[in-house]
């Protein structure tokens, strides 16, 4: 194989090919990058055979086709280190040296028929949706979740598929984050008869590598993984066996409760005042309503007391709830600080619901016990 590159476009898918490739695996191939070239095009692929994907390589001229094993690490460096604009690419069975204007490197070789294939998208039906919108979907979902619990569907990310709709899913048993966002189907595309639950890590890496300049995505759900597609990668994932949880029962149906709207901003910044006094042993802070004032307050033997207030729009009936701040803030690092959230409570024994872009984006968070320290 050889060929001349674009250093800047070889780096950059690289890079999204790197996430993909495991740090330790007891197969050494797969700590590598596979890069093929055809006549027809350019790609690089890196998976830990759970999650995996394929990336177009733009800028390349293919000289002579072949394919090579690309160690991480070290060809990482290289490609990051380099100032050339341009360099070349040989490889063969001894191993693949790179050439700039004034460097060379030679690289160890592997066979590349050992490197497992990530095939390309070639799904008939699927959903599509903005590259945006998706990405967003996960960074609001994928926090929920509990990767190390032993129930293996609560460490995935539930998708779930409607003509015009997707939604996701994420929990960890004491909280639920769901969103719904318009999406269309193609080639009746409906997803599998079981729930299709794709790993927290898979949906992590999936939605670091998409890129700003993705302008679609393409969903396609089987039975045992699922394809995700942009104009430029093609990524998979094996899906998590198990039984989701009944989501939609998560949701409470109320009549008589509170519903309080809070600015990101000045809640994020009084739950972070507040959060000072507490420790990994009590997480609790008491969410205080009354008298048009939102009180947080929490207290620790080592770390003394904290009591913030903001203004709001209450003059009801007191109500004391106990909420564990991390889970607070985790909502709330996904939002912008201009975004209004809408709080609906009942007392302090039931849920607290926080939903957001009307309704689009729901948040469940179950109590703490007031008298328990966590």
């Amino acid at each position: 194989m050889k060929i001349i590159c674009q250093r800047d476009k070889l780096f950059a898918a690289f890079q999204t090919a790197a996430m993909f490739a495991p740090g330790r695996s007891p197969k050494a191939i797969l700590q590598n990058v596979k890069l093929t070239a055809s006549k027809d095009e350019v790609t690089m692929m890196g998976t830990d055979m759970e999650v995996g994907v394929r990336v177009q390589v733009e800028g390349v001229e293919v000289q002579t086709p072949g394919a090579a094993v690309l160690p991480v690490a070290n060809f990482g460096a290289i490609l990051r280190e380099s100032t050339d604009d341009q360099i070349v690419l040989v490889a063969d069975s001894n191993g693949t040296v790179i050439t700039g204007s004034r460097s060379e490197f030679k690289l160890p070789g592997a066979d590349p028929d050992e490197f497992p294939n990530v095939g390309q998208f070639d799904a008939t039906a699927y959903h599509t949706i903005p590259a945006r919108v998706f990405k967003e979907m996960v960074q609001r979902t994928e926090f929920a979740t509990e990767v190390e619990s032993s129930r293996y569907a609560l460490g995935g990310v539930l998708l779930e598929f409607e003509p015009a709709k997707i939604t996701a899913v994420g929990t960890d048993g004491r909280r639920l984050a769901r969103v719904f966002a318009p999406a269309e189907a193609v080639g009746g595309h409906k997803g599998p008869e079981s729930n299709t639950i794709v790993r927290t890590q898979s949906m992590r890496l999936i939605g670091r590598a998409l890129a700003d300049s993705d302008e679609y995505v393409r969903i396609a759900a089987r039975s045992n993984d699922v394809l995700i597609s942009t104009q430029r990668a093609t990524f998979y994932s094996r899906l998590v066996e198990g039984r989701f949880p009944r989501w939609r029962d998560v949701f409470p149906q109320r009549v008589d409760s509170v519903k309080l709207n809070l600015t990101v901003g000045p809640f994020h910044t009084a739950l972070k005042q507040a959060a000072i006094a507490c420790n990994n042993d009590s997480r609790g802070i008491d969410c205080t309503l009354a008298n048009g004032t939102l009180v947080l307050a929490a207290a620790t033997a080592d770390l003394g007391q904290a009591r913030v207030e903001m203004p709001v729009a209450f003059d009801g009936e007191p109500i004391i709830v106990r909420l564990d701040h991390r889970f607070l803030m985790d909502f709330l690092k996904v939002l912008s600080t201009e975004q209004v959230v809408t709080l609906d409570i009942e007392n302090g024994e039931t849920a607290a619901v926080f939903t957001v872009d009307d309704g689009n984006y729901g948040y469940v968070v179950m109590p703490l016990s007031r008298d328990s320290a966590n």
